[in-house]
C-alpha cells in the first residue's frame, strides 16, 4: 500500500521524535509499503531515512511554496519526487495518493493535514481509508475536541479516526486493516 505519514519539520537526528519517526518508516517498509512523505527536514526526513534505510520505496512529495518560504529541498533519503507548484497541490498529492495515512507529531501543518484529509473523508470525496493518529498529543487534542463540539460530529464521523499509542501500534492497526 501507500502510506502517506505526516508530522512537523522541528525534531532533529538527535531527538526522540526523529527516532520514532524513523524506526516508522523502518516499520512500513519491513511491511511492503511505499511511503509517501512531505519529502523535507525532521519527521518527514526520519520516516524517509527510515523506509530507505529498509529497502523500502520513498515519494517526497513536495512544492514550490515551500521551498520559496523555507529554502529547503527533498532529503537525501526520497527516492522519487512528485514536486507540485502550490501547497494546497502538495496537500492534496498526499492525500489522494494514499491508501492510508499516519500522523506523527506535528504544528500547524500536520493539523490542517489531518483536517483536511478527515473532512474529505467525512463529505464522501475521498473513499475512507485508514487516518491513523500516533501518539497521546493527538489522541487528548482530538478527545478534548471531541467533548467540547460534540453535536457537531455524529459517532460514524469520529470512527473515521484511527489513534494509536506508539508506531509500533499504529503499523498493527494498518495491518488489521488490510
Amino acid at each position: 500500500m501507500n502510506i502517506t505519514v505526516f508530522g512537523g519539520a522541528q525534531p532533529r537526528e538527535d531527538s526522540a521524535a526523529y527516532e520514532e519517526a524513523r524506526e516508522l518508516g523502518a516499520f512500513l517498509a519491513q511491511s511492503g509499503h511505499i511511503v509517501l512523505t512531505g519529502g523535507y527536514m525532521g519527521t518527514m526526513e526520519a520516516v524517509s531515512r527510515g523506509a530507505s534505510e529498509n529497502g523500502g520505496h520513498v515519494i517526497g512529495v513536495t512544492c514550490e511554496d515551500i521551498e520559496a518560504w523555507r529554502g529547503a529541498k527533498a532529503n537525501q533519503w526520497v527516492n522519487e519526487e512528485r514536486k507540485h507548484k502550490t501547497l494546497i497541490a502538495r496537500l492534496m498529492g498526499l492525500i489522494e495518493d494514499c491508501d492510508a495515512a499516519m500522523a506523527l507529531s506535528g504544528g500547524a501543518g500536520t493539523l490542517a493535514e489531518i483536517s483536511l484529509m478527515w473532512n474529505l473523508m467525512i463529505v464522501e470525496s475521498l473513499p475512507p481509508r485508514p487516518l491513523i493518529l500516533v501518539g497521546s498529543g493527538w489522541q487528548s487534542t482530538f478527545d478534548q475536541f471531541f467533548n467540547e463540539f460534540e453535536s457537531y460530529m455524529p459517532l460514524r464521523q469520529r470512527e473515521l479516526l484511527y489513534f494509536a499509542e506508539d508506531v509500533k501500534t499504529a503499523v498493527q492497526i494498518l495491518e488489521n486493516r488490510d
